[in-house]
């Protein structure tokens, strides 16, 4: 029989009893931020569940102040066996044949939390930021537009997860503006550089894995445990200034490009919900490199799309409609090579998987792709757009279908604003 809740859950929900997603809210204005979970219309604070004493398995026990936290850091440092434990208490404590919480009003009172009353605070203390490149298709095109078709995908590609290490500081939380940034452009002809706001601003629908326990310096993972080491997903938007990026890009790769914005959804699905929706990676060719080669290589078939909601407009558009299945190189084989020089993560670090693009137009993950540099105006509803306009708002979403119920992360959103004075 399937898992079900004494809470009511829409079939159309992100956040059903087998999701129960980590967040990090404020309950009300100037009150303490706490850990909880999503279910259906209501979040469960942690603290108050922990507090009754009900993370009482051998673990939980004798740490249950991690839900007692401002961030979910000192949650995520316990490792797999806590998390399951966690996991496994809460769809007890929420599942329709368990009294414990169903019959309690009191604490159900104290403990669920309508999720229109709450602020949603980032859910890590994030350290470092990561930012990968694992797309083939995106790649590609990118290759194609800036270096022709005869050799689009440079050669280390295909033997290694390329990646740059971005800005954790300005990573924001879904709902958060964008200030539209400014820096140098490509000059015209003998002049010299354009400089001012950024005139192809663009979304990247991405996601990212958030690090659990960390390895110690010059302690490389082993790439068929590396799925120990992350704790879930979430969606990520990594906002870029493509002429501000084509200019500084070499010979060091992204800067002032990317490190003015990355929004992040609230919620971070934990890979054990999303277990039930893994999937065979592609077939990598030519075969990596020994520690690169895994047992199991797996994806996670996650509906993706992006929507852009012009300023004024009443409707968004979809205007990305891919899947994380399309990944080229998966997050344990991206972890396992971020360590395999000895670089030491951190619980909380966060790992984006860079720009999911899948194999049709339909499916390509950013604007630059989808108008081919400007080449190929989109229509919005009739609304015309090669990149973003000021007022744009982009909203991204993704979910697994299951049988009868979703997995889903529900929505990672943030508008660009004018630049300041």
């Amino acid at each position: 029989m399937a898992l079900k809740s004494f809470i009511e859950v829409h079939p159309d929900s992100h956040f059903p009893i087998q999701n129960l997603p980590y967040g990090v809210f404020r309950p009300g204005p100037g009150s303490t931020p706490r850990p909880g979970v999503a279910i259906g219309d209501y979040v469960i604070d942690l603290s108050e569940i922990a507090s009754a004493g009900l993370f009482d398995g051998p673990i939980l026990k004798n740490f249950s102040d991690c839900f007692h936290q401002p961030n979910l850091n000192k949650f995520l440092a316990l490792g797999k066996p806590a998390w399951k434990e966690a996991r496994s208490t809460l769809q007890k404590l929420l599942s329709s044949t368990e009294p414990t919480l169903r019959d309690n009003a009191i604490l159900r009172e104290k403990a669920l939390v309508p999720l229109n009353k709450i602020e949603l605070l980032l859910p890590i203390a994030i350290g470092d930021y990561t930012d990968f490149f694992s797309s083939m298709h995106h790649a590609k095109n990118c290759g194609t537009i800036f270096r022709g078709p005869e050799n689009p995908i440079p050669q280390n590609w295909f033997h290694l997860p390329i990646a740059y290490h971005g800005r954790a500081s300005s990573v924001v939380i879904s709902g958060t503006d964008i200030i539209r940034p400014r820096g140098q452009g490509h000059p015209s002809k003998n002049s010299p550089p354009y400089f001012g706001p950024s005139l192809k601003l663009d979304y990247e629908l991405e996601m990212a894995a958030v690090v659990g326990p960390g390895n110690e310096l010059g302690r490389p993972v082993d790439v068929n445990e590396a799925a120990d080491h992350i704790f879930g997903l979430v969606l990520m938007n990594d906002w870029s200034a493509r002429d501000i990026q084509a200019w500084e890009y070499v010979p060091l790769g992204p800067f002032l490009g990317k490190s003015f914005g990355t929004t992040i959804s609230p919620w971070i699905v934990t890979l054990e919900a999303l277990e039930p929706f893994s999937c065979d990676a592609p077939v990598q060719d030519p075969n990596p490199l020994p520690y690169l080669a895994e047992k199991k290589s797996q994806n996670y078939d996650i509906s993706l799309e992006a929507h852009i909601k012009p300023a004024g407009a009443k409707d968004s558009s979809v205007v990305t409609r891919s899947n994380f299945k399309h990944l080229y190189w998966t997050l344990t084989q991206q972890l396992a090579h971020h360590t395999i020089n000895g670089c030491n993560l951190r619980p909380g670090d966060l790992l984006g998987t860079g720009t999911i693009s899948g194999p049709e137009p339909e499916s390509y993950g950013c604007l630059l792709e989808l108008t081919w540099n400007g080449q190929k105006p989109l229509s919005l509803n009739g609304t015309g757009r090669k990149f973003l306009e000021d007022g744009d708002e982009v909203i991204i979403t993704g979910y697994c279908k299951g049988n009868g119920y979703n997995v889903g992360f529900g929505t990672c959103s943030g508008k660009i604003v004018p630049p300041l004075p």
